[in-house]
């Protein structure tokens, strides 16, 4: 019997559209959802349309709807629970910044680094999916499992997250990539440059949360062997970051 293609009416409603081929995917995902959240046709409290659904309503992978999901809980728009689903909590952003306020000086510095990490990381995540190996896999997990065990002992994990990326253009295999990321050391984590008393303690939480899911994503890209996603969920991670700290430039 032929497998029927009929879209669900709840999805129908939705109106979701396939998404262009032009720019990050997971952004036009993200940007799709967001409006539905913030025009309340999908309400606080109600689910998301399945991973399955969404892929097939934007005619996406997943790690593309997992990026945009990840997004929307940097909003604090919505919440993931293993088993449940993805339910809106927000009707409006609430975005967790990791300080108060930050020093004018200070966000131009981390401006600058995050310049120049979303020219070269999104290549160095591309390559390490097509050239790492088993002791590059080896440390890649280990230094994430690191990570994960700073954040849980309430760390702001600046080291943890620098030796993540720093394994990651080690998986490149070209010495050049690995040399130039021993040389920003991990001064290039932007909330090494902030200052303890700046620091919001619950809103750090919530932001390091979003950082270990980003990079869960971009390990699993990697391992997969994925140069595409690679290369797509390390921009989306380091834009991010980028777009935060733009913010503390409006204030």
């Amino acid at each position: 019997m032929a497998k029927s293609t009929e879209m669900p009416a709840e999805i129908a409603r939705l109106d979701l559209h396939k998404v262009a081929k032009q720019g990050p995917l997971s952004t036009h995902v993200a940007d799709q959802l967001e409006g539905l959240i913030l025009q309340g046709k999908i309400k606080v409290g109600k689910k998301l349309p399945t991973e399955s659904q969404l892929c097939d309503s934007f005619g996406v992978s997943r790690t593309v709807i997992r990026e945009a999901i990840t997004h929307l809980k940097s909003l604090g728009l919505v919440a993931t629970r293993r088993g449940v689903g993805t339910t809106v909590l927000h009707s409006t952003p609430v975005e967790a910044r990791p300080a108060e306020r930050i020093n004018p000086t200070t966000v131009e510095d981390i401006l600058h680094v995050l310049e120049f990490r979303l020219a070269l990381e999104p290549v160095a995540a591309e390559l390490a999916a097509l050239r790492h190996d088993a002791e590059d896999r080896r440390l890649i997990e280990a230094k994430h499992a690191a990570f994960i065990k700073a954040h849980a002992e309430n760390s702001l994990a600046r080291v943890e997250d620098y030796e993540f990326h720093l394994a990651i253009a080690s998986a490149t295999h070209n010495p050049v990539f690995e040399q130039f990321y021993e040389q920003l050391s991990s001064s290039s984590i932007p909330r090494a440059k902030l200052l303890s008393i700046d620091i919001n303690p619950a809103a750090a939480v919530r932001y390091l949360e979003r950082v270990q899911e980003e990079h869960a994503f971009v390990l699993e890209a990697i391992l997969s062997r994925d140069p595409e996603a690679a290369r797509e969920t390390m921009y989306q991670h380091l834009n991010r970051s980028r777009n935060l700290y733009l913010q503390y430039q409006e204030n």
